[in-house]
């Protein structure tokens, strides 16, 4: 296995990632950023894995079942044949709420003939730190550890617990089940039950993506990328995760590794906006509220990412006994990142707030809130933009004037322009417009280059950035413009690669960029397309596609040479401009299939 082939299962409390031959090789429980149960993923010999094992006569093949996030794995030698269906509980309760338990569930139908495998259960608490020992108990497998610090899995199963644990044959004559779970159930787990479970959790998901629109193309690539951006949502506090993992490397064998089980406002934001445009209100009403509480003072007490249950201190260190993904170390948890200052984060934040009052205005109270959150937001931005930041791609040494970061100063102001004139709120609209022109006129003055015919990644470089190539989407400069196309073109020139694009190629705090940052080409395929080169970006969207794994999951990086996937996976990121960019070469469509079609 070399590109990432694995599914991402879970139920907006935790995930799981399932490899294609059916073995969970990460999972953290009981939520996404506790440590791993299972962590194969940054260790081959001592992380911990939930394996099937079976002869090498059988052809193993695995999908989603449509809708959902459901994912069957199938194993069949013609003769014998079975299906695992993995999922992590989720639907609604009879009483309000989400039933979301911290448990995955691996649901055996047996298919034809008397299959045969073996299981290796093999969990490691506490990010394999210590001992984990696995104890069979009269109703369950319960596995332990002591050294780190105690924690404990139950595992429920109607198959032969002797033979899980030793790892010996097992023949499936009727449907079985494995129920890995955080907490012991108090009522003992039955096939009738779990299939209930695995029934609901489907119907749920079906209803979730009944409001999603059907494009006239790539709306399969549409649905499943919502789904994943869905999977990567943290019900409890509205958060959105980057990403489900940790230490996953940008380049194999480098140390850019990084953990993403954490809330970047700016992902976040970016995620949410496709959300709403997608129909889903409710994700946008929870990351509002996970933002609101964040700021219970009128100051500029915002940074650039939060724990999930919007935790300020994400204190990042080591783990030294994991050899890390494909030998790629160090394995991080925690990430030194949320000492910085982005000054970009405050546009994207008043985007999101401005779309939420134009088309889902709720309450008085709550347009109240916002309205003090722009105000707040245009007051840090007035004190601040001119100062330089990190940027977007977080550089952890120098600090430049990034021209990304000034452009979306410009958004902040400019969105709280539009929340003013919408409220009401006439006697900041001359002030806010002043400081509007002051940052947008700064920009041009200061970040465009002669020579280089293109804006550049920071004021006074020559150095060219793939995120300039967002000043069309966020309004500041128009497609037709001869300064943005000329940006594109020489964007294109410079940082693309056989069609993927660097993020920029001057040398960082780690060296050179070796990798291509999967969202930066869905910018560039979006350029393209805006300055009228359809036929061009179409060809380019559809060979980027093709780079997804077999589920049509994308990480954060792409390996220029072997096309393989790298960074962290599945990425909210690369699937949010996944979905913005099906959507530029899609209308909208009657439904036209049949239920014989989604069976």
């Amino acid at each position: 296995m070399n590109n990432l082939d694995y599914g991402i299962i879970g139920n907006c409390r935790s995930a799981a990632l399932i490899s294609k031959y059916g073995s969970l090789d990460w999972c953290c429980l009981p939520e996404f950023d506790s440590s791993s149960v299972f962590a194969k993923l940054l260790d081959n010999k001592i992380g911990g894995s939930f394996e099937i094992l079976v002869s090498d006569d059988y052809h193993i093949d695995q999908y989603y079942l449509p809708g959902t996030s459901i994912l069957v794995t199938s194993f069949s030698n013609g003769t014998d044949a079975f299906e695992v269906r993995d999922f992590m509980p989720r639907y609604k309760k009879d009483r309000g709420g989400y039933h979301s338990p911290p448990e995955v569930v691996r649901y055996f139908k047996l298919v034809s003939g008397s299959p045969v495998f073996r299981v290796k259960y093999d969990p490691k608490l506490e990010y394999a730190i210590g001992r984990t020992k696995s104890y069979q108990k009269s109703n369950f497998i319960a596995s332990l550890t002591y050294d780190e610090r105690f924690d404990t899995l139950f595992l429920y199963t109607n198959f032969n617990k002797k033979k899980v644990l030793e790892g010996t044959e097992i023949k499936l004559n009727r449907n079985g089940y494995f129920l890995i779970t955080y907490h012991e159930k108090i009522f003992e787990p039955s096939v009738r039950s779990v299939y209930l479970e695995l029934e609901r959790t489907k119907v749920y998901w079906l209803n979730w993506i009944e409001r999603i629109p059907l494009y006239d193309q790539y709306s399969d690539w549409i649905e499943r990328s919502a789904i994943t951006l869905k999977l990567l949502s943290y019900q409890k506090s509205g958060a959105v995760l980057a990403a489900a993992t940790t230490s996953l490397p940008e380049t194999i064998g480098e140390v850019r590794n990084w953990d993403y089980r954490f809330c970047w406002i700016r992902d976040a934001s970016m995620v949410i906006k496709v959300s709403s445009e997608l129909g889903h209100k409710n994700m946008v009403k929870r990351f509002l509220r996970f933002i609101i509480d964040l700021m219970p003072d009128k100051d500029e007490k915002l940074q650039i990412m939060y724990g999930i249950n919007r935790e300020k201190e994400l204190t990042e260190r080591t783990l030294d006994h994991l050899s890390g993904y494909e030998g790629s170390k160090p394995v991080r948890i925690g990430n030194a990142a949320f000492e910085q200052r982005q000054n970009d984060i405050y546009g994207i934040l008043m985007d999101v707030i401005h779309q939420q009052l134009m088309h889902f205005r709720t309450d008085i109270e709550h347009d109240e809130e916002l309205w003090s959150i722009t105000k707040g937001i245009v007051w840090v931005v007035n004190k601040h933009w001119m100062e330089p930041d990190k940027g977007i791609w977080e550089f952890r040494t120098e600090e430049r004037h990034f021209t990304f970061s000034k452009v979306l100063c410009w958004v902040a102001i400019e969105r709280a322009l539009q929340v003013a004139m919408l409220l009401k709120k006439d006697s900041k609209i001359q002030k806010w417009e002043i400081l509007e022109q002051r940052i947008r006129n700064d920009i041009y003055a200061n970040a465009w280059n002669e020579k280089k015919q293109a804006f550049t990644q920071s004021y006074g470089s020559e150095d060219l950035d793939a995120s300039v190539l967002l000043m069309e989407p966020y309004g500041f400069i128009d497609a037709k413009d001869p300064r943005y196309i000329s940006t594109v073109k020489a964007i294109g020139k410079e940082l693309s690669n056989d069609g993927l694009l660097y993020r920029y190629k001057n040398k960082d705090d780690f060296g050179l960029p070796s990798s291509s940052f999967t969202i930066c080409t869905f910018w560039y395929i979006n350029s393209l397309f805006k300055i009228g080169e359809h036929e061009h970006a179409q060809k380019l969207f559809n060979q980027l596609l093709s780079y997804s794994n077999h589920l049509g999951l994308f990480s954060e990086d792409i390996d220029f040479k072997t096309k393989r996937l790298l960074g962290n996976f599945p990425q909210a990121y690369s699937h949010l401009a996944l979905i913005e960019t099906a959507m530029n070469f899609s209308s909208l469509t009657k439904d036209e299939q049949t239920l014989e079609d989604l069976q």
